[in-house]
């Protein structure tokens, strides 16, 4: 068995879809997992209060996970939405830059996301770093590459003086694919879960249940899922118990 310190780890968990395969995944590798939330000002800052639900329902429903589920913490970074200037800190339309990016890049979050989580992390001992990144289906933010990943793994265990793990399990996965991962995780259980629970609309709309979830159904974030949810649906004929 590995040292403690090699397997403990961190997520950076924001209530939604992928930071919640992201948690199972975690989950069902390391010993103890702890969990990480910004509070940025953030449009749909109600996916804040999604996280705790998903936290309380991932314990009730996965015996085999809660004794691993460790502590939860959120930062206000309230300074990150104070100098942005996008459609996901203030109320606007969402569109393209001239720049070729949406208006919904936050320049600098996951950067900024990274470097507090591995403060944190070295302070409780945990060497893992888990988020959600991907660059397979993602709305074109330079900081969700691969690449990018990698840098930032390199900068902060030189800058730590001590190896961090940056894991991104579903960086080279279609949204189709990570339904299909936490399908594998925690069976149809787990996906009913991430449904009803979990938030990933833009626009922070939960008055609407569509099959893959809650949302405005319009947004690039509800888009994205709701055809990953339409495509792993038709890889398996149609089957599940989701309406």
């Amino acid at each position: 068995m590995s040292e403690p310190s090699s397997r403990h780890a961190l997520v950076l968990f924001s209530g939604g879809q992928d930071s919640t395969a992201c948690l199972a995944w975690a989950l069902s590798r390391f010993a103890r997992v702890e969990t990480l939330g910004f509070d940025y000002g953030q449009r749909h800052k109600v996916e804040l209060e999604c996280r705790q639900v998903v936290r309380r329902e991932i314990a009730e429903q996965f015996p085999q996970w809660a004794g691993k589920l460790g502590d939860d913490h959120l930062l206000d970074l309230a300074l990150l939405g104070q100098i942005s200037d996008t459609a996901l800190t203030d109320a606007r339309a969402i569109e393209l830059q001239a720049n070729g990016l949406p208006n919904t890049f936050v320049p600098g979050r996951n950067l900024l996301f990274l470097t507090f989580a591995a403060a944190l992390a070295y302070r409780r001992g945990a060497s893992v770093l888990v988020g959600g990144m991907c660059e397979t289906d993602y709305s074109g933010y330079p900081d969700c590459r691969d690449n990018t990943l990698k840098a930032m793994q390199v900068a902060l265990s030189l800058g730590l003086d001590t190896p961090m793990t940056l894991e991104t399990p579903l960086m080279f996965l279609t949204k189709a694919q990570t339904w299909e991962l936490s399908e594998q995780l925690g069976g149809e259980r787990l996906n009913d879960l991430i449904v009803e629970h979990t938030h990933t609309c833009y626009l922070g709309d939960r008055s609407q249940r569509h099959a893959w979830g809650y949302g405005c159904g319009q947004c690039p974030a509800c888009e994205l899922r709701a055809q990953g949810f339409a495509a792993w649906r038709a890889s398996k004929g149609g089957q599940g118990a989701f309406a």
